[in-house]
């Protein structure tokens, strides 16, 4: 299993419309095969401070999902939206080790 924290910084006259562009692509994220996890955060002391938790089975599942086209709209979408070039930080699953308990 792998885990991606996505940490994107948005304009701040454009979070409305990131949080409604990343809803769509998490609607259709969680539906992917190999997908555990696509959840959205939002910084309570920065509303502008975005990151994204993606967890999947394995790296090439993670790979997949960034050959979607609802993960190619998304990227399209928002990408003068961001106030800086988004940061992604993969981890290995430490624990929960086992699928079931995802």
């Amino acid at each position: 299993m792998i885990v991606t924290c996505v940490h994107v910084y948005v304009k701040k006259e454009h979070i409305a419309d990131f949080i409604e562009a990343s809803t769509q692509n998490h609607i259709f994220s969680v539906k992917e095969s190999g997908n555990l996890r696509f959840d959205l955060l939002q910084s309570k002391e920065d509303p502008t401070k975005f990151l994204f938790y993606e967890a999947y089975e394995s790296e090439e599942a993670a790979a997949e999902h960034k050959k979607t086209g609802h993960y190619l709209l998304w990227r399209e979408t928002v990408k003068d939206w961001m106030a800086k070039p988004r940061q992604g930080v993969p981890y290995d699953v430490v624990c929960p080790g086992l699928r079931e308990l995802w």
